[in-house]
């Protein structure tokens, strides 16, 4: 089943968009040479909880970590610990907040010092390609839409999809339906609808999309050891332009681009 969810349940939605962006800032303000990934996830953490929220992903289906941080390879899901990150590395945060009886979950990649401009552009095209998902998820669209908007472009700049991991619908469960690919035939899947919400999140790989997990039983990674890059928002589907609930500071400006 898809959830519709009134006025007053995505008002609660936002104050968890809201906080989780904050947060993301806090993670994305803690990256540098010579940090853990756990010192960024305690930081992350000390933050949603100071504003009566619960970190999402903290023990959910028995992860350990209250954030994921996945760095360079790895795709998603890599869980904090004593890694050191090192000048050149790229950084994946992906933060979910849990308030009031709802979720919501955001990502973002971010550089460590200076990296390459062959990485930066991953990024970059990653980054576009979200937004230009989003400008799909549109209420009379269907969810193959989204996909399409995300693989088209990207794999017309030489990058790849990733086919295992998809977005999802997010509310009063951390995920819900729908799967949102970021493959796919446009007019295919469900058909989106004003109150839907889902969390849209591209993930884009240098060299080829197959990936792994690792013995921890969580942290994918590809296949090939190339470059991921991940980023996320949570929706909502309105009649016309989506209300994206996880925008950060600054990132007002994709509004008024992808418009």
């Amino acid at each position: 089943m898809i959830n519709i969810r009134s006025e007053d349940e995505i008002k609660k939605l936002r104050l968890a968009g809201e906080i989780t962006a904050a947060a993301m800032e806090i993670g994305r303000d803690g990256i540098k040479p010579g940090t853990t990934t756990q010192e960024i996830s305690e930081k992350v953490r000390s933050f949603i909880e100071s504003k009566g929220a619960k970190a999402a992903f903290l023990g959910y289906n028995g992860y350990p970590g209250a954030i994921c941080v996945s760095v360079n390879d790895e795709v998603v899901h890599g869980i904090p610990g004593d890694r050191v990150l090192e000048e050149g590395d790229i950084v994946k945060l992906d933060i979910g907040t849990y308030i009031h009886g709802f979720f919501s979950d955001m990502a973002r990649t971010f550089p460590v010092g200076e990296i390459f401009e062959e990485t930066k552009a991953l990024m970059a095209v990653t980054e576009e390609s979200l937004y230009l998902a989003i400008n799909a998820a549109v209420a009379g669209n269907h969810v193959g839409d989204i996909g399409n908007a995300v693989q088209s472009y990207v794999e017309d700049k030489g990058y790849s999809v990733v086919r295992a991991l998809v977005g999802h619908g997010i509310g009063s469960n951390l995920h819900e339906e729908p799967q949102v690919p970021n493959f796919g035939q446009a007019g295919g899947g469900p058909k989106l609808k004003s109150g839907m919400v889902i969390a849209i999140e591209p993930m884009v790989n240098a060299g080829k999309y197959e990936v792994r997990t690792l013995e921890d039983e969580w942290t994918v990674v590809t296949n090939d050891g190339e470059l991921s890059s991940h980023f996320e928002n949570t929706c909502v589907i309105r009649d016309g332009f989506p209300e994206i609930l996880t925008l950060m500071n600054g990132e007002e400006k994709w509004l008024k681009t992808i418009r």
